[in-house]
């Protein structure tokens, strides 16, 4: 250790001196001892000194942790997509002069099956959320262009006879697709999965058409236009892209009541009989859409 801290002529200065003088003061004697203490510690504090001064002058920053995502406030947003509906028709004659039994039993019964058509989805929402914890709930109103088109037609069939055709078709067009609908979801910061349920407005227009090859021949229709009421229930999932800006996907499912329309088979011979015919709605969507949150 001596060796080290380098002190062997420093305590041979200082043994030195207190053999050579028997008369030091005690004074004199403890401020050479105190000489002496500093000397042996000098290289050991000119050390610390020197590592002090190699260490970095600015310790490392933890960054920031990023802000969380709050939900609540209100939006407004786009959406497209597809959509698909189904319908099941009914159709039924009245006794009447030109279509008898079984002839009316025949053509009511072709007149009645289950079709479905698609088509594109686009539009727009407006909604307004509030987050408590996890939990989020919110109410939203949307509109969206929907064109579909369900139909059948059954051009293959006979009266009773066998021999005289006839042609029957079913068809219901869909203009658009509206829901008001409260949400309730769990948040995950930028991330939330909800459920939905409310209520849906579509407009539909509904054509039965009827024709035979009779002598006389019949022909003859019955048609609809009318804006139905129904229930929608659904599930998404919404992330936050930025403090303002959303992404989400959805799916709704959608019923409707019938659409009812009576219409009348004639021809030239005065022959007539009451048409009567009616198709339900449903309708899948599944869309994506952005929201801008204020």
């Amino acid at each position: 250790m001596r060796k080290i801290l380098n002190i062997d002529p420093v305590w041979g200065s200082i043994s030195n001196s207190y053999r050579t003088s028997s008369r030091i003061r005690p004074a004199a004697h403890t401020g050479l001892a105190l000489v002496g203490i500093a000397l042996l510690f000098a290289p050991i504090l000119v050390g610390a000194a020197a590592v002090a001064a190699d260490m970095p002058m600015n310790m490392p920053v933890k960054a920031a942790a990023p802000p969380v995502i709050n939900w609540t406030g209100c939006y407004v947003g786009a959406n497209v997509g597809g959509g698909a509906s189904g319908s099941n028709f009914d159709s039924a004659i009245d006794p009447g002069t030109h279509l008898f039994d079984p002839d009316r039993a025949v053509v009511a019964g072709s007149g009645a099956g289950s079709h479905g058509g698609d088509g594109l989805l686009a539009g727009g929402q407006v909604g307004c959320n509030i987050q408590s914890g996890l939990l989020v709930a919110g109410l939203e109103g949307d509109f969206d262009y929907f064109h579909s088109n369900p139909f059948f037609v059954n051009n293959t069939n006979t009266l009773s006879d066998g021999v005289t055709p006839f042609t029957i078709t079913q068809s219901v067009k869909t203009d658009y697709l509206a829901t008001i609908r409260p949400r309730v979801g769990i948040a995950s910061d930028r991330n939330l999965a909800y459920l939905t349920a409310g209520v849906a407005f579509a407009r539909v227009n509904y054509l039965e058409t009827y024709s035979d090859g009779g002598a006389p021949a019949g022909s003859g229709s019955a048609a609809a236009s009318k804006s139905l009421v129904g229930w929608v229930a659904g599930a998404g999932w919404e992330y936050a892209l930025a403090d303002h800006w959303t992404f989400r996907a959805e799916y709704l499912y959608a019923g409707f009541s019938k659409v009812n329309a009576v219409g009348a088979i004639t021809d030239p011979g005065g022959g007539a009989n009451v048409l009567h015919g009616s198709s339900d709605l449903t309708i899948q969507a599944l869309r994506a859409g952005v929201n801008y949150k204020f």
